[in-house]
């Protein structure tokens, strides 16, 4: 009994460092890319509600974007299958843009939001207005005193309060948090319904795949194995954005891992970000992000990033340095 658990840990031990061997090696083309734009319909997103502000919505910035993105990618890889998970200003639970993504079997998720923060409020004075105000004396002694309230008028200041805007602006790109990878493993187990998923187990051929059981220790030695590949993939991408946004005007804000988890890069089987493309509350921020031209800009820069990153995966570093076109 002891040979045999002996043997089948030698077995998955094996079997682990295999796959990861094959994993390392086989280049896989990307063929599709997921886009969703952010929010939708009833979820309005972060909103714009500092004085003065556009007042626009997180959905629709991100629609916006996304769109552009959508056909720069097809423009400039048109033998790519680019997806939007939304064209129109309709409601998506992070479900059903997951399952969207899954079932499209997509190699990339790009997700679009806006950044926003919690809102100080200001005071200030306007002008001033007279109120009445009551002096309270006491006239006689013992049960005869008797309380006597006097008015009287004086100014004060008129004051208004507001929303002040938040200082920080720029654009960070975030990644499932390392501490979620257990929900990461879900999402390739269940692979819509069935407990087994597609890898490439052969060098050289797309069509070849072996389904595995992951209900084997075998197995969730390797969906852990390709877990890792997605977070160490996710995390490559989401570098090559941020140093594609370095190159233009826009403060980058670096990589980071939302400590509370992003459910729609948990959920979805493949390589995953979601990019922060402004602050919605920072006037700055939220015109750049209503502009056409800037709404164009972080299109050309993501797809710049996406075009480095599918050459560096399929092994073409001949253009790893493509940048997005100003």
């Amino acid at each position: 009994m002891m040979k045999l658990k002996y043997f089948l840990c030698f077995s998955a031990s094996i079997l682990f460092v295999f796959t990861s061997a094959v994993f390392a090696q086989t280049p896989k083309k990307l063929k599709t890319i997921i886009v969703d734009a952010g929010h939708g319909g009833t979820d309005y997103g972060a909103v714009g509600q500092y004085e003065n502000s556009l007042r626009s919505n997180e959905k629709d910035v991100t629609l916006a974007i996304s769109l552009k993105l959508v056909e720069e990618l097809k423009k400039k890889l048109p033998d790519v299958n680019t997806i939007p998970t939304r064209t129109s200003d309709i409601y998506q639970s992070p479900t059903e843009k997951a399952k969207i993504a899954n079932q499209n079997n997509g190699d990339l998720f790009i997700c679009i939001h806006a950044d926003s923060g919690p809102l100080k409020t200001g005071k200030r004075q306007t002008g001033s207005h007279t109120v009445t105000r009551y002096k309270i004396t006491y006239v006689g002694k013992g049960k005869k005193k008797k309380k006597v309230s006097t008015p009287y008028q004086t100014v004060e200041p008129t004051y208004e309060y507001y929303k002040m805007p938040l200082s920080r602006s720029g654009t960070s790109v975030w990644i499932f948090a390392a501490h979620k990878t257990s929900d990461k493993l879900k999402a390739i187990m269940k692979d819509e319904g069935n407990d087994e998923a597609d890898f490439e187990l052969e060098a050289g051929s797309d069509s070849t795949q072996t389904g595995i059981d992951f209900s084997t220790p075998e197995g969730r030695a390797i969906a852990q194995v390709y877990a890792k590949r997605y977070q160490e993939k996710s995390d490559r991408l989401a570098t090559i954005i941020n140093e594609e946004v370095e190159k233009t005007s826009r403060p980058a804000l670096g990589v980071s891992q939302r400590q509370k988890g992003i459910w729609v890069l948990q959920a979805t089987n493949m390589p995953a970000v979601l990019i922060e493309t402004g602050f919605i509350n920072n006037p700055e921020d939220e015109a750049y992000l209503n502009d056409p031209k800037g709404q164009q800009e972080l299109a050309e820069t993501i797809a710049a990033a996406i075009i480095r990153y599918k050459n560096q995966m399929e092994g073409q570093h001949g253009n790893g340095n493509t940048s997005s076109s100003k």
